[in-house]
C-alpha cells in the first residue's frame, strides 16, 4: 500500500526510449532488475569501499555496501509507505559510477579530465545507466525510467549547474533538476550514511584501527549505543559487542529518521510526489540532534579511519596506478583492448573521455592487472591495509 505522496509505477513519467510495459513487473521493478543484471553491478565486487583489497575478503567493497544500503533503504520505505522497488534501485545504483580505488580514483581522473569537463562519480554513474551499458538491440544504456534516472541525480538535493554527464543527458530527457527528488530517492541518500557510518565502523573496529571506548569516548551516540548493548549483553566479547552495536546504532538511527520524516509529512500534508519534489527542503530526514551526532560520528571516521596513516598508506600506489593508466593510454591509445580500440573517438574531448571511461569501469584488481601489463611496477607499503 503507497501513501498518496510516494511514487506511483502506474504514472511513471516513462523512459528516454519507448518500450512496451512488463506483463509481470511495474517500471521500478523493471529497472531494479536491469540495474542488478548490469555489468556495472556485477564489477562492484572488486571495488574498494574504504579499503584497497585486491586479496582479501574481510572488509566491505561497493557491492556489499550497495547490499546493505538497499537493505536500510527498503526497511524504511515500507515503514514509511514508499515505493520500495523504486527505493532499492536507486541504493543499489547510487555507487556504480564509482572508479578503482574509490575516492582516491576519483580524484585522479578528476584532475587528469579537467582540461575536457571534470569527471565525478555521480555523473559517470548517470553516464553508466544511459550511455555505457550495452545489453540492448535498441539503445544504449538501460533505457531506466524516469523517476529512477531523477532519483540518481537529485539524491542530494537539486542540481543549479550539471556537470558533464548530467548536462548531456537532461538535453535529451528534462529530469526537472532545479527541484527536490521524490521521496525514495531522499530515503536512498540517508540510507547510504546510515550503512556507511556504521559499517565503515564496523571494518575500522576489525582492522584495529580504533576500540570500541576510543570511539566511544569521542563520539556520544556510539557511547549511549553502547552502554545499552554492554547492558543488554553483560560480559560479550568485544568482536559480538561490536557486531551488536552496529546493529543496534543502525536501528537508532533508522528509528530517528522514521519519527522526523513523519513530522514533516505531517506539516507539509502533500498531496503526491509532485508535492514533495516542490516542496523546497528535504522531507525526509534525521531530527537535529540525530544530525548533529551523526555530523560526530563522521569526524570521528575521518580523523581515525579514512586519515588513518595506514589507510592513507594505500592512497599514492593507489594515485599512481591511476594516474599512469590514464597518462599511459591517453598517449597511446593502441594498448586499449581491441573492443575498445575499435570505438576509439578521432578528436577531444570524446578521445579522453573513452579513455576516462574505459578506467573508471575498472575493477581494483583489474586495474592492478592491466598497470603491470602496461610495464607498471606495484609497491604496497609496509602496514598498508590490503
Amino acid at each position: 500500500m503507497l501513501a498518496p505522496y510516494a511514487s506511483n509505477p502506474a504514472v511513471s513519467r516513462g523512459r528516454l526510449h519507448f518500450e512496451s510495459p512488463s506483463t509481470r513487473r511495474d517500471a521500478f521493478q523493471r529497472d531494479r532488475d536491469r540495474i542488478i543484471h548490469s555489468t556495472a553491478f556485477r564489477r562492484l565486487k572488486h571495488k574498494t569501499q574504504v579499503f584497497v583489497s585486491p586479496d582479501g575478503d574481510h572488509f566491505r567493497t561497493r557491492l556489499t555496501h550497495s547490499l546493505e544500503v538497499a537493505q536500510i533503504g527498503r526497511a524504511i520505505a515500507r515503514t514509511l509507505q514508499l515505493n520500495e522497488d523504486l527505493t532499492e534501485a536507486l541504493c543499489l545504483a547510487h555507487d556504480l559510477g564509482h572508479p578503482p580505488f574509490g575516492h582516491v580514483g576519483e580524484d585522479v581522473l578528476a584532475a587528469r579530465m579537467a582540461p575536457w569537463g571534470g569527471f565525478d562519480h555521480n555523473g559517470h554513474t548517470i553516464r553508466m545507466l544511459t550511455t555505457l551499458e550495452v545489453r540492448y538491440a535498441d539503445f544504449d544504456g538501460l533505457n531506466l525510467s524516469w523517476e529512477t534516472l531523477e532519483g540518481l541525480a537529485k539524491h542530494n538535493g537539486p542540481v543549479a549547474s550539471p556537470g558533464w554527464a548530467l548536462g548531456d543527458y537532461n538535453a535529451l530527457h528534462d529530469l526537472d533538476l532545479g527541484t527536490h527528488a521524490g521521496p525514495e530517492a531522499q530515503l536512498a541518500a540517508l540510507a547510504d550514511d546510515i550503512a556507511y557510518d556504521n559499517h565503515d565502523l564496523d571494518d575500522g573496529l576489525r582492522a584495529g584501527l580504533f576500540t570500541l571506548d576510543e570511539v566511544a569516548a569521542a563520539v556520544p551516540l556510539v557511547a549511549e549505543c553502547l552502554d545499552a548493548v554492554r547492558a543488554r549483553h553483560p560480559g560479550a566479547p568485544e568482536d559480538r559487542l561490536a557486531a551488536e552495536l552496529v546493529r543496534f546504532q543502525i536501528g537508532r538511527m533508522a528509528d530517528d529518521l522514521i519519527e522526523e520524516t513523519v513530522r514533516r509529512l505531517a506539516a507539509l500534508a502533500p498531496a503526491d510526489v509532485d508535492a514533495v519534489r516542490s516542496a523546497g527542503a528535504s522531507v525526509v530526514g534525521f531530527s537535529e540532534a540525530m544530525q548533529a551526532a551523526e555530523r560526530d560520528l563522521k569526524r570521528f571516521l575521518y580523523a581515525n579511519m579514512y586519515f588513518h596513516t595506514r589507510n592513507l598508506a594505500m592512497r599514492e600506489p593507489a594515485a599512481a596506478v591511476t594516474g599512469e593508466l590514464f597518462d599511459k593510454l591517453h598517449d597511446d591509445p593502441s594498448r586499449l583492448p581491441a573492443d575498445w580500440l575499435a570505438r576509439l573517438p578521432e578528436a577531444e574531448p570524446a578521445r579522453a573521455r573513452h579513455i576516462a571511461d574505459f578506467i573508471a569501469g575498472m575493477t581494483d584488481r583489474y586495474a592492478l592487472k592491466t598497470f603491470e601489463a602496461l610495464g607498471g611496477q606495484i609497491v604496497f607499503p609496509p602496514g598498508a591495509i590490503i
